[in-house]
């Protein structure tokens, strides 16, 4: 495989501003009282739309392909299913390492955590930066997938990076607004906002030292499998209850639709 220094430092570009779309997460939460249902709604349904698409029709898809012609029909079958829902499994360990109530998947809402307690105290504090510890481990996996994705085609890593930054946004809310009510410093929750998001460039570093040098045809096609895996668990394990739970259940599908008919006009260029 031909790997470029402009593929690799477009790898890099596109994890850190995923990453750091927790940000405006953080923006949100503190010049806004309440959180936009519909819009939040319709944006995670188009996010999860877009990764499902470019799952199934783009990473594994092209793995099972060319899988099949290195190892034959069946045996190159069997290795993608395999590296897909390894990813799944991989995806579902992680996801049940977090407790539920420290995770920054389970949906919070702006006004709800303004309404809890509003004063500095130590149980809030210990919240949020364990809301921040555990998106950090999310976080992780989307950032090598974002940059093996994109080594191989700029295009597709890009519509992955887009997707994943729009559900940073929520996360980047859940993570904010209990360390700003404990310390009464934005400046201090955006900060740690912002640091939980780096674990996407982080993630793109450890495949970038640890996969790259080892990196062949073969590998990269059980890295996509394995990655189509990561996001289709993402979709429907986060994605798709967290949208659903802002009580928008057409719009959470429309933005679903429209997710993946971009996706698939942007695959025919």
């Amino acid at each position: 495989m031909n790997v470029t220094l402009d593929g690799i430092l477009i790898g890099f570009l596109l994890t850190l501003l995923a990453g750091l779309a927790t940000t405006i997460g953080s923006f949100i939460a503190f010049f806004t009282k309440s959180s936009n249902a519909k819009f939040l709604a319709w944006a995670l349904g188009f996010s999860a739309g877009v990764m499902v698409y470019i799952s199934f029709v783009e990473l594994l898809a092209d793995a099972n392909y060319d899988l099949q012609r290195t190892f034959g029909q069946k045996a190159g079958s069997l290795y993608a299913i395999f590296a897909f829902f390894g990813g799944l499994l991989i995806s579902l360990a992680i996801d049940r390492l977090i407790p539920e109530q420290e995770n920054p998947h389970e949906v919070r809402k702006v006004e709800e955590m303004n309404s809890q307690n509003s004063v500095k105290n130590k149980k809030l504090l210990r919240s949020g930066f364990f809301f921040a510890f555990a998106m950090a481990i999310h976080n992780f996996p989307e950032g090598m997938a974002t940059f093996i994705a994109s080594l191989e085609n700029p295009a597709t890593g890009i519509s992955i990076a887009i997707a994943i930054a729009i559900h940073n946004i929520p996360e980047g809310i859940t993570v904010s607004v209990p360390i700003y009510h404990a310390t009464n410093s934005r400046k201090k929750a955006l900060l740690i906002s912002s640091l939980s998001g780096l674990a996407e460039p982080l993630g793109a570093l450890i495949a970038f030292l640890f996969l790259l040098p080892f990196l062949s045809e073969t590998l990269l096609s059980i890295l996509f499998a394995a990655v189509a895996g990561v996001m289709v668990f993402i979709s429907f394990d986060e994605l798709l209850p967290l949208a659903e739970a802002y009580h928008e259940h057409h719009k959470t599908i429309y933005g679903f639709i429209l997710g993946m008919l971009v996706m698939a006009l942007t695959l025919m260029w």
